[in-house]
């Protein structure tokens, strides 16, 4: 029948339709443009930064004036400057990958960035936490460090001179056990100019000096110093985090484009 024709024919139709729109490829998402271009930003000042440590590292490695300009020994300094130099470096490469697969939408440039950034961060938490367990140790290596120079009237003229010096800087006396390392010849560079809660004195007969000794004070500001290295860790972990999910999001987007 006529009818029986028309359901045929529609049938039919429809089937080829079907069998058409599986055929044409469905418009996908594009690339989210804030999460490309933030990307780009974070990246670049990744860059930067990498590119001001690389180039004062190297300055300060190979540079004649470097020393003069510092007032130090920059000899002693030379393992830390190339371990800054190396990280300088592998900061510059991610920053560069990072930025290029941003704006170029390369997924292996971005792949290699999140692998990148990923091992970094895995260092960055192991160091801290092999710091955190052995950040105990350090008064036990300090004071079996000193123990020799002990007692300090028997070392040489230039041993008592950096002590002086170290003791006038810091408003300390002696090394571990204040002014009795030095017996019967304390330095007029432990005399105690002012009492105060941080820089107390203690009085010995005909004068006073200054109670501390220097290697407590050295541990105080390692202490000090290592809260401050905490934080900044803290917050490159957190930067190091964005960078990773920032990447991961785009390269997801590209694929998926």
């Amino acid at each position: 029948t006529r009818l029986a024709r028309r359901r045929s024919i529609k049938v039919s139709l429809g089937g080829w339709e079907t069998e058409r729109e599986r055929k044409i490829p469905r418009k996908m998402a594009g690339v989210n443009k804030c999460i490309k271009y933030s990307m780009f930003f974070f990246n670049f000042l990744f860059w930067l930064c990498g590119s001001i440590i690389l180039g004062v590292s190297i300055w300060l490695r190979v540079g004649k004036n470097a020393g003069k300009v510092s007032g130090v020994n920059i000899v002693e300094f030379y393992p830390a400057i190339n371990l800054l130099i190396t990280v300088g470096s592998i900061v510059m490469v991610l920053g560069f990958l990072g930025c290029c697969g941003a704006m170029k939408e390369s997924k292996c440039m971005l792949i290699l960035f999140f692998i990148g950034l990923l091992l970094i961060l895995v260092l960055q938490i192991t160091a801290g936490i092999l710091g955190a367990l052995y950040t105990p140790q350090i008064a036990t290596v300090i004071n079996d460090t000193y123990k020799e120079y002990i007692p300090l009237s028997t070392q040489t003229d230039t041993v008592k001179k950096e002590i002086e010096e170290m003791q006038q800087e810091n408003k300390c006396c002696g090394l571990l056990n204040g002014y009795k390392d030095w017996e019967h010849s304390i330095p007029t560079s432990c005399n105690c100019t002012h009492d105060d809660q941080d820089h107390p004195c203690a009085k010995i007969p005909g004068r006073s000096v200054w109670a501390q000794s220097c290697v407590d004070v050295m541990i105080d500001i390692l202490k000090a110093n290592c809260i401050i290295i905490i934080g900044i860790a803290f917050g490159l972990a957190v930067i190091e985090i964005f960078g990773l999910a920032f990447s991961m999001t785009l390269y997801c987007q590209i694929k998926n484009k």
